[in-house]
């Protein structure tokens, strides 16, 4: 098959990995691929056969976006392409366009709780939808085609399982994510203001728009001392595994990829109440914290403190690799093409 998959950008998230992992493993079955994005930082990480072509396809203008449509469209038309995989809002409108433009069938994949309104009207009219979570497809069941499936994101191969046992003598916690309002870093680090005489160490792997309010926070709270900010890192998984507790305190998520590797490596995790955090507990979501509490989480990382066990509890079975991933999408992109 030939697969155009288009999303915003290359900058470090979860449906920039998604999309890299999934189409370096199309690649490697086969499959040609074109990546459509305004770049970014995980740009030199396709392998040689995948195709990367810039296009602002970012940005919330009808007329940038129309005109990105019309190259697209123009593309696929004269090299064949099979089909359009959107990821994200603005690149939907834009697979709607280039769609109609090119006669050729599109997909979505809805990486979140978008907003129901008009941003997301072109969903609908897809040939078909995935959803990274349950909780997002039936917040999103009004707006969705009829062939609508559930598929959650894979992890790309087969990380070391941490073990205990480091020797440090500071508690050391893990903020893994993107430095936004909605990752939650703002609550943690409030509820370890009021830990502050205790002995643990706290580090905040990631970049984002509120990175330099987030260090001002921790100044303020005067455990600046004890929160290292080491901005965007690439190697995820050695900072799981020195760490002692993986904080997931996410407000909202469609479905987190850092909790879904911390899952996966057996990394004690205390996480957010949210519905698609649920899915992948063992205990019907009793062992989470409630969201946006700072109450809560300075009790749940006190008891951890004090040597208590009561970390939320996970069930690894239900994290999928790229390959499983890969496999379920196969299947889609086959029956929207007549192949199945």
């Amino acid at each position: 098959m030939k697969i155009i998959q288009i999303l915003p950008g290359l900058e470090e998230g979860g449906v920039e990995r998604h999309v890299l992992w999934l189409s370096n493993e199309l690649a490697s079955r086969g499959h040609e691929m074109l990546v459509v994005s305004s770049g970014g930082k995980l740009e030199g990480q396709f392998e040689p056969s995948v195709k990367h072509w810039r296009l602002p396809v970012h940005l919330k203008n009808p007329l940038t976006a129309a005109w990105c449509a019309i190259r697209i469209a123009n593309r696929a038309r004269k090299e064949g392409w099979d089909l359009l995989h959107a990821h994200s809002r603005v690149p939907v409108w834009i697979a709607w366009w280039a769609s109609f433009l090119a006669d050729m069938p599109w997909i979505i994949t809805a990486h979140d709780n978008y907003r129901t309104n008009m941003a997301i009207y072109p969903f609908r009219y897809a040939s078909a939808a995935i959803c990274v979570s349950g909780a997002v497809k039936e917040h999103l069941e009004k707006f969705l085609p009829k062939e609508s499936h559930v598929i959650y994101n894979g992890l790309p191969r087969d990380y070391e399982k941490w073990e205990e046992g480091r020797g440090e003598f500071a508690r050391r916690f893990l903020f893994l994510g993107r430095l936004t309002r909605r990752k939650g870093l703002h609550i943690i680090l409030e509820a370890f203001g009021e830990l502050r005489s205790k002995n643990w160490v706290l580090d905040v792997v990631g970049n984002g728009s509120l990175a330099s309010e987030m260090q001002e926070k921790a100044q303020h709270l005067k455990i600046a001392n004890k929160v290292n900010f080491w901005g965007f890192r690439d190697d995820t998984e050695k900072w799981m595994k020195r760490c002692d507790c993986f904080l997931f305190p996410s407000l909202d998520e469609g479905m987190g990829l850092t909790l879904m590797q911390a899952i996966y490596m057996r990394v004690p995790v205390i996480a957010s109440d949210l519905p698609a955090v649920r899915e992948l507990s063992c205990d019907g979501g009793e062992s989470l914290v409630s969201r946006g509490n700072v109450g809560a989480w300075k009790n749940r990382i006190e008891s951890i403190l004090n040597g208590k066990d009561c970390y939320s509890r996970f069930d690894p079975s239900k994290v999928r690799t790229v390959k499983e991933t890969t496999d379920f999408i196969i299947k889609v992109y086959q029956k929207v093409l007549g192949n199945l």
